[in-house]
C-alpha cells in the first residue's frame, strides 16, 4: 500500500465524519448555434426552461449572443463554453479574448447570470497537437485561458472564473477500482497539472463530461443496471483500498477522478458534470440500450440520486453543478466517427420525449462549501494515523 492509496482512506474516512446532506443543482444544456432543423428561438426555451422544466441553470455550447440575451432577467445561471477553434487567438493575442468578451459577456452582464466560462471542451481529443507527447499542450491553452481572464479582469469583471472541460474517457486511466484511477500521461504532467494550478489561483472549477453510456459500451462485464442506477439485488461494486461500496456507475466515475485530483494534491478544487445523460435513438447494433425508455430510467435515477444530497463515497457533499446532455438532439460523435447518437430531451416543438423533472434541484455552493475536499487540514491530520497503522501492521 503507497502514499497515495493512503490518502484516498483518509479522504474515504474523512468524508463519513464530516459530511453534509447537500443538494447538487441540475441545468440541463443547450447549443443554440446547433444547425438541427425548426428549433425554437433562445426566447422561446428561456421561458419553457422557466415555465416547465424548472431548470435554475443552463450549460451553453457555442453560445450567441441572442441566446445570452433571452436568459437575461430570468435568473437562470449560465456557464458558457467557447468553441476549440477560438483557443489558439486567444492563446496568440489578447485582444481577441478582449473582442470575445466585449461580445458575449460585456452587453450582458450581470443582467444574465454567467457563472463561468470553459475556454475549450474536451481538448485533449479534439486539438490534435495535443495528443502528441513530444508537444506541450500548455503552452496553448494555459495563455489563451490567462488571456481570457485577464479580459474579464480589465473590463472590470471579477466574479466570471474561466475553465476548460475535459472528457472522462480521454484523461482517466481506469474505472474500476475508483481509488487507483489516475490522470493519464503524459497530459497528467503536460496538460492537467498546470490547468489545475490556474483553477486554484482564480477560485474556479474542474469541469468534466461523464457519460457513464460510454463506459458502458466499452467495458462489456458492466450490467446495464448499473448503469441505470437501478436498485436490484448485487447491483454493487465494492473497492478493497478504501471499502467504498457503489450502486451506480455514475459516482465511481465521479470519485475516479476526485481520486485522480487527490493524487496532484488539489482537493480544494469543486466539481461540475458539464455533461451527462443516455441517448434516445441513434446507431448502437441492435440498439437495445438506446431508446427514451432506457433515456428516462437513466436521468430519473440520476436526477433522484443528486436530489438525495447523498452524494459519493469520496465526496459526500456532491458535486456542484451536474448539466444533462442536452435539451434538443443533434447528431453526436461520442465515441469514434461510426457511431451517433441523439441525447436530447425535448422535441423541436418543446414537447418532452419522456418525463423528467428538475425542480427543487438548486442549492448554493461555493468554494467555502467543499465537504471533505475543502479541508486539507484534517486528512494532514488522519493521514499520519493511517501511516502508523500501516507501518505497525507491515512490522
Amino acid at each position: 500500500m503507497n502514499l497515495f492509496s493512503l490518502k484516498i482512506i483518509a479522504l474515504s474516512i474523512l468524508s463519513l465524519v464530516t459530511s453534509t446532506a447537500n443538494t447538487t443543482t441540475i441545468g440541463v444544456t443547450y447549443n443554440p448555434s446547433a444547425t438541427t432543423n425548426n428549433l425554437p428561438t433562445p426566447e422561446q426555451v428561456a421561458s419553457t426552461l422557466l415555465s416547465h422544466l424548472h431548470v435554475s441553470s443552463v450549460h451553453l455550447l457555442n453560445p450567441t449572443p441572442a441566446a445570452i440575451r433571452a436568459f437575461s432577467y430570468s435568473n437562470i445561471s449560465l456557464l458558457l463554453t467557447i468553441p476549440n477553434d477560438l483557443i489558439s487567438s486567444f492563446a496568440a493575442n489578447i485582444s481577441s479574448a478582449t473582442q470575445w468578451v466585449y461580445t458575449y459577456v460585456l452587453p450582458f452582464h450581470p443582467r444574465a447570470r454567467i457563472s463561468l466560462i470553459s475556454l475549450g471542451s474536451d481538448v485533449v481529443s479534439s486539438l490534435p497537437s495535443m495528443l502528441d507527447p513530444t508537444t506541450d499542450p500548455s503552452t496553448l491553452l494555459i495563455p489563451a485561458m490567462r488571456n481570457l481572464q485577464q479580459s474579464l479582469y480589465v473590463l472590470g469583471i471579477r466574479t466570471i472564473p474561466v475553465s476548460t472541460t475535459f472528457s472522462y474517457i480521454s484523461i482517466i486511466t481506469t474505472t474500476f477500482p475508483p481509488s487507483s484511477a489516475e490522470f493519464q500521461e503524459p497530459i497528467n504532467n503536460l496538460l492537467i497539472k498546470p490547468v489545475l494550478q490556474f483553477l486554484d489561483e482564480n477560485n474556479s472549477s474542474f469541469l468534466i463530461d461523464i457519460h457513464p453510456f460510454n463506459v458502458y459500451k466499452l467495458r462489456s462485464e458492466i450490467p446495464v443496471g448499473f448503469a441505470l442506477f437501478q436498485d436490484i439485488p448485487y447491483n454493487f461494486r465494492d473497492d478493497a483500498i478504501t471499502g467504498a461500496r457503489y450502486r451506480n456507475l455514475f459516482d465511481m466515475m465521479v470519485d475516479g477522478v476526485i481520486a485522480a485530483l487527490a493524487n496532484f494534491g488539489h482537493q480544494n478544487i469543486p466539481m461540475i458534470v458539464t455533461q451527462t445523460g443516455w441517448p434516445s435513438a441513434g446507431e448502437d447494433g441492435d440498439g437495445s440500450e438506446v431508446s427514451p425508455a432506457f433515456a428516462q430510467i437513466y436521468l430519473k435515477g440520476l436526477i433522484s440520486h443528486l436530489k438525495s444530497g447523498l452524494g459519493t463515497p469520496l465526496r459526500k457533499d456532491g458535486l456542484a453543478e451536474v448539466y444533462v446532455y442536452e435539451l434538443f438532439d443533434e447528431a453526436s460523435d461520442v465515441i469514434n466517427s461510426n457511431r451517433t447518437e441523439m441525447w436530447g430531451i425535448l422535441y423541436p416543438n418543446m414537447t418532452k420525449k419522456f418525463s423528467i423533472d428538475f425542480s427543487g434541484s438548486a442549492r448554493a455552493f461555493g468554494r467555502g462549501n467543499l465537504g471533505i475536499y475543502g479541508n486539507s487540514l484534517l486528512v494532514d491530520l488522519v493521514l499520519p494515523f493511517l501511516m502508523g497503522i500501516f507501518v505497525s501492521l507491515t512490522l
